[in-house]
């Protein structure tokens, strides 16, 4: 029975780490199609719009809109400040996110990386689109 628990405690710490980086790799593709939806929402919404962090959040539950950067692009302006009509482009940023572990007797948090998505602009505007509500 000794044996047999110390080689449990074993197999079965692994087999959950196993399944810990199975939702670690999900996690991360969430992300990023967390990104490519901000993105894709942030070329066809209105500037600023509130259903394009809150979309992504559906993505990744865990997502906070702190974690969230929405950069509007305007390469010839100095101060980088655009409207609908002048902007180039928008890069959808995700940082700061943390993936805490399941397994037990090995608690980790892993501080995944900065996804980000840049997409040329459409028409930015929420007006009859039934994308932005």
């Amino acid at each position: 029975m000794v044996e047999f628990a110390l080689v449990a405690s074993l197999l079965f710490t692994v087999l959950i780490g196993v399944i810990d980086m199975g939702r670690l790799l999900w996690m991360w593709n969430a992300a990023t199609e967390a990104t490519r939806l901000g993105a894709r929402l942030a070329v066809v919404c209105d500037i600023d719009d509130a259903d394009i962090k809150a979309r992504m959040s559906e993505r990744l539950p865990a997502l906070v809109d702190t974690n969230i950067t929405i950069t509007y692009l305007n390469p010839p302006a100095a101060d980088n400040s655009c409207t609908a009509a002048t902007c180039t482009a928008v890069r959808v940023s995700l940082t700061g996110y943390t993936y805490k572990t399941i397994v037990p007797f090995v608690p980790m948090s892993i501080d995944l990386p900065a996804f980000s998505t840049t997409l040329r602009k459409e028409f930015m505007s929420s007006t009859g689109n039934p994308v932005c509500n």
